[in-house]
């Protein structure tokens, strides 16, 4: 009545059950732990400049080169479940640029283009050997999820679809987390509302300022001059 591969499956499909709730009880621990983040991010320095942005870019056109500090508190996002918070930053506004062409977007629709603050590509060997450590099994740095950046470069320029970008009004940076567990759902920061016990990020986003404009090459000779 039943041989062996009947049992076997049998077997395997109560040990895939098994699993399935217990991994259900371990995403769903996740809601039962407080998320507090806060940020605190300014910008330190600021170019616009026209030129080729990215080596595979086909064309010349403006963009802006920035720098930035950043202070955040991300620790209440590691509990026993996280595997890592991927943390980046993203320049908006809500104007168009003020483009001289006639292809430039008239809607009021934000833009947002990607300067990514990817710590992990430009932290220093010795943070580097602190986040090693921690993988290999290490004790935990009780400062983890402590970020404290200074004239930080971005890992991207800002650029915008029309190719314009200088003198660009309203424009903030955003301070995004993401939290990537052993088991579940990934998450996204909560910039509008509450859930649960999860609080939306504290601060967050930086004071709004003016994009200045494209900075000629000449500038600098007649500086001197």
């Amino acid at each position: 009545m039943y041989n062996s591969l009947t049992r076997i499956q049998n077997v395997f499909g109560f040990f895939t059950t098994v699993a399935f709730v217990v991994a259900a009880f371990i995403a769903a621990s996740d809601f039962t732990y407080d998320r507090t983040p806060s940020a605190h991010v300014k910008t330190t320095n600021v170019q616009v400049v026209k030129g080729r942005p990215h080596y595979y870019s086909t064309k010349k056109e403006e963009y802006a080169i920035m720098k930035f500090s950043l202070d955040a508190d991300l620790s209440s996002l590691f509990t026993w479940n996280t595997k890592q918070v991927f943390v980046y930053v993203t320049a908006e506004w809500t104007n168009p640029p003020s483009a001289k062409s006639p292809t430039a977007p008239s809607s009021g629709t934000p833009s947002s283009r990607p300067p990514s603050s990817d710590h992990l590509a430009n932290i220093g060997p010795a943070t580097m050997k602190k986040l090693r450590k921690s993988a290999a099994g290490k004790p935990v740095d009780p400062k983890r999820g402590l970020l404290s950046l200074k004239n930080q470069r971005p890992k991207y320029q800002i650029t915008h679809p029309t190719g314009r970008i200088a003198e660009t009004s309203d424009v903030r940076l955003r301070v995004h987390y993401n939290v990537q567990p052993w088991v579940g759902f990934l998450t996204w920061s909560q910039t509008e509302h509450d859930f649960g016990r999860w609080m939306r990020m504290k601060d967050g986003l930086s004071r709004a300022f003016t994009l200045p404009a494209v900075k000629r090459k000449d500038e600098g000779k007649k500086a001197k001059a």
